[in-house]
């Protein structure tokens, strides 16, 4: 067993502690960025003048108008940046347009002023000329248009075409779906002041505080040393707060340099959802080949993602989806296309899984379009095509612990007694004309890492004083996922002390640098690390000094809970002794710690390599109830069996499951974004602009039985104490929802009958394909899901 994977006796890691700002959070003790303003004087307002068109050539832009507000102090401009003119990773996104409109709502200029409502009133009246450009709002418009970022991408593994020719069973289909908007919480927001040496300081609600510094740096054309990035906490992020931060913040720092005062910028609800990216929505054509016992052999699919108006993330989130469209089974032979659509719409961006959902859901929509063609019930034709010992992924990646599939799948059907419930259900659907219910079980096989080789590291500073506490910072940020909780218990399980010895600092750029962002579910792995490895060199200095104390050789020493102790002595010190014999002998109390993921490489031009640490697994078994009047349904009971490793806080992680199963659910049930498609002047516009248009689940849409269990003997070699990630993993666990809702509607119909299911599955799509499945309206029906955007 590794060192970093092998836990000390009575570790402190593994057992259920509370989020450590969880009185914070239900007291309303925890401050966020827009807290923090009220620690300065003088304070500006920013809010944005927004394009009124999806597309145009923007003309002058009169800001005289907004200077007769009184109050205003500032309207930024593009002729304002003294940098580079770019808030994006890949410089196609201007930070402020010099001559293009790109989407409706995108920001034209900033005005500053004295409070919030004299900068509203500023930016109303700042005007904008334009002349309007024809827009393409939709991927299917895109796709028309040959319009792309960049250059497709391509796997290729096997004989794909005589594969077809062998094949039993050949389907074909198509499959649209939408994206996600991520509706963290808090909104956008930072606050940045300058203080007298010129020095930037920033506030702001960011997973990637390096990038925000980077990002900042260069649009204000100085060193990253003169400029400072935190991040206190978030009020959630879901990859949402990985790209989109840097540009809000290095406006707010601009203001601040050019004012000489703080600027705030904080989004309201309106602005953050028609200003920031989306989950990419997905485009999808693919053809499917069969042996005659259900073995898949062969699949051709081609993915279009829609990007939006510039790049951000778009390349990573697509070679991740197609990296992950085999999800649990083995595809022999394949061959998977990608393609990034250029739309006039907010540029998509990072979302939990990050890619990895829309690739996978492609897959088990094969599935369950399919099985009924194939005579087999989707449950049988999932389990014949696990992956198994020895196969690789399409990438040429070996699957390590396959059977770990097998195991969470049939943990789960026994605890979920769910060969009785389908028994009971088919029971209840033969008595029950106008309510129907369905149950299905899907599995998750999510790769760990980022795609890029060079993210995979992780830093700390870990300082021990002279009265023994310990205060720990390192460089992933905290949006309420816990962990900063799990760093905690992983800084006291190695330095042996309780762990309320140890107190977590916010994450800065002036204490940890060069960090990543937290994401790809690798916060606790990276981070958890780095924190080990600092403790670690103070541990081995420490050891020395206890061996003096205790008369007994270095290598013998332990400590646990605060006492230290050896094998060979029996005199005891306690940690605070030893940490006050260390200081008077010069001993140093301090440590800088680094982690970097071993054995990662990739290949992007050949989409080939090994990209992941491991694989997360997952099982949930899902049941619904649908009325057949309205479409309208209940989500029964969810039961899941997740593979964490060894946990490192199983509250938790058991937090992390719950919450990432109903976001997931909410993306394929619930979550309906609709742009403006018509040719009037708002074209382009986002019409789900708020609460009371988009809906995301409530208390109503969780399940009233909801069973969580952690897959049994799961240690994971190699991650930090056995344990693995667990972020972004669940989220497709709510594949099962959907899936179940696929049954429900089965059941309207006769045997054998494969149901079309839009995504999101609103009640109003479930209805069309009740419809549908009963052969009622069939035309009526067709175009409504056309409506929906369902594929014809």
């Amino acid at each position: 067993m590794s060192q970093l994977s092998q836990r000390p006796a009575d570790p402190v890691v593994g057992e259920r502690h509370h989020h450590e700002s969880a009185f914070g959070h239900v007291t309303g003790s925890a401050l966020y960025t827009d807290d923090l303003i009220g620690r300065l004087t003088g304070v500006l307002h920013a809010f944005p003048v927004q394009s009124t068109t999806a597309h145009g050539r923007l003309g002058e832009i009169d800001t005289a108008p907004a200077y007769a507000v009184p109050g205003v102090v500032k309207v930024i401009t593009a002729a304002d940046i003294p940098g580079v003119n770019d808030q994006g990773v890949k410089h196609d996104e201007p930070m402020l347009p010099v001559d293009e409109i790109m989407f409706f709502g995108q920001p034209l200029a900033w005005v500053l002023a004295e409070d919030l409502e004299a900068a509203k009133e500023g930016a109303a009246a700042v005007t904008a000329e334009f002349e309007e450009l024809p827009s393409l709002v939709t991927v299917r418009d895109a796709i028309a248009a040959d319009s792309y970022h960049g250059k497709p991408l391509s796997i290729d593994k096997g004989e794909v075409d005589s594969a077809f020719a062998d094949a039993a069973h050949v389907f074909e289909g198509e499959f649209e779906f939408a994206g996600q908007e991520h509706f963290y919480l808090e909104t956008q927001a930072c606050l940045a002041h300058v203080d007298e040496n010129e020095q930037v300081f920033i506030q702001s609600s960011t997973q990637h505080p390096t990038e925000t510094q980077d990002i900042v740096s260069h649009v204000l054309g100085v060193p990253a040393h003169e400029v400072t990035v935190q991040c206190l906490r978030m009020g959630g992020g879901f990859g949402g707060k990985e790209m989109q931060p840097h540009g809000y913040a290095a406006l707010a720092a601009l203001g601040a340099k050019l004012t000489g005062r703080p600027v705030r910028l904080r989004l309201d609800r309106t602005r953050d959802i028609t200003m920031t990216g989306k989950r990419h929505g997905f485009h999808s054509t693919w053809k499917i080949g069969f042996t005659e016992e259900g073995k898949i052999l062969a699949l051709d699919a081609t993915l279009t993602a829609d990007g939006g108006w510039s790049l951000d993330l778009s390349e990573p989130v697509l070679t991740r989806a197609m990296c992950h469209i085999d999800n649990a089974y083995w595809v022999p032979n394949i061959r998977v296309t990608g393609r990034i659509a250029k739309c006039n719409k907010t540029s998509q961006t990072a979302f939990r899984g990050f890619g990895g959902p829309q690739g996978m859901l492609v897959m088990e929509d094969i599935i369950g379009r399919v099985a009924p063609k194939l005579g087999l019930s989707a449950r049988e034709l999932r389990r014949r095509n696990f992956y198994a010992e020895g196969q690789d992924t399409p990438y040429y990646q070996p699957v390590r612990h396959p059977e770990r599939i097998e195991a969470c799948w049939d943990q789960l059907i026994s605890q979920s007694e769910l060969e009785a419930r389908e028994r009971e259900i088919e029971a209840f659907n033969a008595d029950s004309e106008h309510i129907k219910r369905g149950l299905s079980i899907t599995p998750v096989k999510f790769g760990i890492s980022f795609n890029l080789t060079a993210f995979n590291q992780g830093g700390a500073l870990v300082l021990v004083y002279k009265d023994g506490s310990v205060l720990v910072t390192h460089g992933g940020t905290e949006m309420g996922q816990g962990l900063h909780q799990k760093m905690l218990q992983v800084a006291a399980t190695t330095l042996g002390v309780p762990l309320s010895t140890v107190r977590l600092a916010p994450t800065r750029t002036d204490k940890v640098p060069n960090t990543s962002a937290t994401a790809a579910s690798s916060g606790s792995d990276l981070n958890g690390g780095a924190v080990k490895n600092a403790c670690d060199q103070i541990l081995d200095r420490l050891r020395q000094v206890a061996a003096g104390i205790l008369g007994a050789p270095a290598h013998e020493v332990q400590i646990s809970r605060g006492i230290v102790s050896a094998l060979s002595s029996t005199k005891t010190v306690t940690w605070e002794e030893l940490i006050n014999t260390a200081y008077f002998q010069r001993i140093q109390l301090s440590a800088s710690g680094f982690y970097r993921t071993e054995g990662l490489h990739w290949n992007l031009s050949q989409m080939r390599g090994e990209p992941f640490k491991y694989f997360a697994y997952g099982a949930a078994v899902s049941e619904v109830e649908v009325n057949r009047f309205d479409g309208s349904y209940t989500l029964r009971r969810v039961d899941i069996v997740h593979d964490v490793g060894d946990s490192l806080s199983p509250l938790i992680d058991l937090g992390q499951i719950e919450g990432g199963f109903i976001q997931g659910a909410g993306w394929l049930t619930l979550e309906d974004l609709r742009w403006d498609e018509s040719d009037k002047p708002s074209r382009g516009r986002l019409a789900t602009q708020a609460a009371s248009t988009y809906k995301i689940p409530s208390f109503s849409e969780v399940p009233e039985v909801f069973n969580v269990t952690f897959l049994d003997k799961a240690h994971e070699e190699g991650a930090v104490y056995g344990s693995k990630a667990v972020g972004e993993p669940p989220l497709m666990l709510a594949f099962s929802v959907r899936e179940a809702l696929r049954e429900a509607v089965g059941a309207f119909g006769g045997p054998g009958h494969s149901v079309e299911l839009a995504s999101p599955a609103t009640p109003e799509a479930v209805f069309w394909a009740i419809e549908e499945a009963r052969g009622q309206d069939s035309g009526a029906a067709a175009s409504a899901r056309e409506g929906q955007r369902v594929p014809s």
